[in-house]
C-alpha cells in the first residue's frame, strides 16, 4: 500500500485541529463591563467625570444618593449545554463614587463572598445605608439562584433575565 505524502500531512494536520474543548459543550458567558487594571489606573482619586468616563466608558447605570455614583455592572453565567438555561455564578459591580466636587472620592469592586457583600478592593465588608441595599439587591441575585434582583441586573446589562 501507497501513502501519499500529502494525504499524510493533511491527515495529520486536521487531527492536531481536534481539541477536548469541543467535546465539553459547557459555555461560559461574561456580560457587561470587565475590569481593566490599566484603565482603572487612568482613574485615580481627584480624577474628574470627564476623566471617568474617558477611562471607563459609559456607566451600567446611575445613581445619586447623597452625590453621583457610575455603577459599572458585569455577570459571569454558565450554561452546560446549548440547549439548557444559563446559571448565574458570579456578579460583580464596581462603584465609582464622587465627591460634592465633582471627583473621584473612592472606588470599590463588590461582589459576594461568604453570602455577604465584599469589596475586592479594600478586602472590607462595607456597612449600611442606601447605596450599599442598592447594591445587596443587585448582588442577591447569585446567592438567590436568580430572581428578581438578577433580572434587574441583567436588564441593566442589555440581556433581560437569561
Amino acid at each position: 500500500m501507497v501513502v501519499l505524502p500529502g494525504l499524510a500531512v493533511a491527515a495529520a494536520v486536521t487531527l492536531s485541529a481536534c481539541s477536548t474543548d469541543a467535546l465539553n459543550p459547557r459555555e461560559t458567558i461574561t456580560q457587561g463591563y470587565v475590569a481593566d487594571e490599566q484603565a482603572l489606573e487612568l482613574v485615580p482619586v481627584g480624577s474628574s467625570r470627564e476623566q471617568v468616563l474617558l477611562a471607563l466608558g459609559t456607566p451600567s447605570t446611575t445613581a445619586t444618593f447623597d452625590s453621583e455614583v457610575f455603577y459599572y455592572i458585569s455577570q459571569t453565567r454558565v450554561r452546560q449545554a446549548a440547549f439548557m438555561n444559563s446559571k448565574l455564578v458570579d456578579q460583580r459591580i464596581m462603584a465609582v463614587y464622587f465627591g460634592k466636587d465633582g471627583r473621584v472620592e473612592n472606588i470599590a469592586n463588590y461582589g459576594l463572598q461568604d453570602g455577604k457583600v465584599f469589596d475586592f478592593v479594600s478586602r472590607t465588608t462595607p456597612t449600611g445605608g442606601k447605596d450599599q441595599g442598592f447594591i445587596g439587591q443587585l448582588l442577591s441575585g447569585v446567592a438567590g439562584g436568580g430572581g428578581a434582583a438578577a433580572s434587574q441586573a441583567g436588564r441593566i446589562l442589555g440581556g433581560g433575565s437569561m
